[in-house]
């Protein structure tokens, strides 16, 4: 059994506003190739006021709100290497904050696993009469790119649900 830091009782009161939040990201990023800035502000004003509430500590409270502008920088620096677009950048700072420092090597290999899964799902359904389920989604049309929405919102919720059950 996998222990993660994160607190399960953290996770609980944050996945029914975070769940809803990766769904929509991962769904506009997949229709229309872009993460609209209202999920990535909801996203952290989730945390913002939220977390007031129900972090253990200020301290808590404080250090996880530094993980956004630091997730911000390091979401921009991909995003200047041209490996993500501007929206995906934000989601990572937006997010940064319900991520435990402790937890990131487990966080990278759940990225590294939901962005294979996702990446082969999005390109078995583009190939096939599947497609034919959303038939105008822009992430058929747009060549090589791919909708880095889909894995990092599953990322976020697969995180999330596995702290909550599994957490400190």
């Amino acid at each position: 059994m996998v222990i993660l830091a994160g607190s399960a009782e953290v996770a609980r009161w944050f996945l029914p506003f975070v769940l809803p939040l990766c769904f929509a990201a991962a769904y506009t990023d997949l229709s229309s190739m872009r993460i609209p800035n209202w999920i990535n502000d909801s996203l952290g004003a989730v945390y913002v006021i939220l977390g007031l509430f129900i972090m253990p500590t200020w301290a808590d409270y404080g250090w996880h709100l530094l993980h956004l502008p630091i997730g911000v920088a390091f979401g921009f620096l991909f995003f200047t290497a041209g490996v993500m677009g501007a929206g995906d950048a934000k989601f990572i700072g937006a997010a940064a904050p319900l991520v435990v420092l402790a937890d990131l090597p487990a966080l990278v290999i759940i990225y590294t696993a939901n962005l294979l899964a996702a990446f082969a799902t999005h390109r078995l359904v583009k190939y096939t009469p599947l497609r034919k389920l959303a038939p105008d989604w822009q992430s058929w049309s747009v060549g090589n790119k791919f909708p880095m929405g889909f894995s990092l919102g599953g990322t976020l919720a697969i995180y999330l649900i596995l702290v909550a059950c599994f957490g400190r």
